[in-house]
């Protein structure tokens, strides 16, 4: 077949090509929604197999169906449940030796015949490795070898040729719906994810202030009664350009900042007490607390560092830098 011709001008969109492309859309909806009502015991199965096994869940499939099973493993894996795709092609000639007797594998294919997935059929029979199957044909071979089988609801593709689309996006959908379950079931949370997710913004969003926080002997503190003196000692020593003033109990009353310093530049500046110069009641953050709310706070207030406080006392400093260093971002 030859190859389209590159026009050169952009050609403009007509009513029918948005008309196409609602009614493939209604139609892959229409799959969903028959995917959803037809859940039932053979998905909780598959969640509570997944979730008893060992090792991983090595999930294969060929053509389309493999490009959707590549998806769906990365889904797993960063949501808790450690997984990974396996090529079908590739698991006949040495790469079943990656499947681990603790290990469970679940096989996509929309006819339930693919010739490839056979050798690996066969090898979870052999070594009795729990096999789930997608599918979208009742009494297929993968349906009848499988040890928990998930048929999807005969809803025609949305493309006049055939060609895989509804299909896939159910597949899509139940393995997202599977990879959910499953965190749900092993207590999964923001905080875990992000571990798996040091980087990009999702990794970045949940990034938490005891993650970025500076500790130990950095901590620039002073008491409400040390002589100016000593806070200005403790400030140009600290670096961060302020100092905390805590009471007899080591809660945080007050901060000193180079601001500060200026509104009270006088000659018996030196002869004050920390407790006279300081901003009574500052702003400050839990430990707990996502660094971009931290950052927001020094945006908004035009500071530059912040008192980690739990409980009312001050456990660490924060400076912007930590946060623009890790990528945080306060928008």
């Amino acid at each position: 077949m030859p190859l389209k011709p590159k026009h050169t001008a952009t050609i403009p969109a007509s009513g029918s090509d948005v008309a196409h492309g609602k009614a493939v859309l209604a139609q892959e909806i229409r799959g969903l929604e028959e995917l959803a009502a037809s859940l039932d015991g053979a998905f909780s199965k598959a969640v509570a197999c997944i979730a008893g096994i060992s090792g991983r869940v090595i999930v294969s499939g060929m053509g389309k169906s493999g490009h959707i099973a590549r998806k769906i493993a990365a889904t797993m894996a960063s949501t808790g449940t450690p997984a990974f795709f396996v090529h079908p092609g590739e698991a006949s000639h040495g790469d079943l030796g990656m499947i681990t007797s603790g290990d469970a594998v679940l096989a996509l294919s929309n006819s339930g015949e693919t010739s490839e997935l056979s050798d690996l059929v066969s090898y979870c029979k052999r070594f009795s490795i729990p096999l789930i199957a997608v599918v979208r044909r009742h009494g297929s071979m993968l349906v009848e070898a499988a040890d928990i089988a998930m048929v999807l609801p005969e809803v025609p593709e949305a493309s006049p040729t055939g060609a895989p689309t509804t299909s896939t996006t159910m597949m899509l959908a139940l393995g997202d719906a599977l990879a959910v379950a499953l965190l749900e079931r092993n207590g999964f949370t923001r905080d875990d994810f992000s571990v798996f997710h040091p980087g990009g913004k999702l990794g970045q969003a949940f990034i938490r202030v005891s993650d970025l926080m500076h500790s130990g002997d950095g901590l620039p503190l002073v008491t409400e009664s040390a002589p100016m003196r000593e806070v200005l000692v403790t400030m140009t020593a600290k670096s961060f350009g302020c100092a905390g003033v805590v009471d007899g109990k080591g809660a945080l009353t007050g901060v000193i900042t180079d601001g500060d310093l200026r509104r009270h530049m006088q000659p018996d500046l030196i002869d004050k007490r920390a407790g006279e110069v300081m901003t009574k009641n500052p702003v400050g953050v839990r430990s707990q607390a996502l660094a971009v709310e931290a950052l927001k706070i020094m945006n908004d207030r035009a500071i530059t560092s912040l008192f980690v406080v739990d409980n009312g006392i001050p456990v660490d400093i924060l400076h912007i830098h930590d946060c623009l260093r890790a990528g945080v971002d306060s928008k």
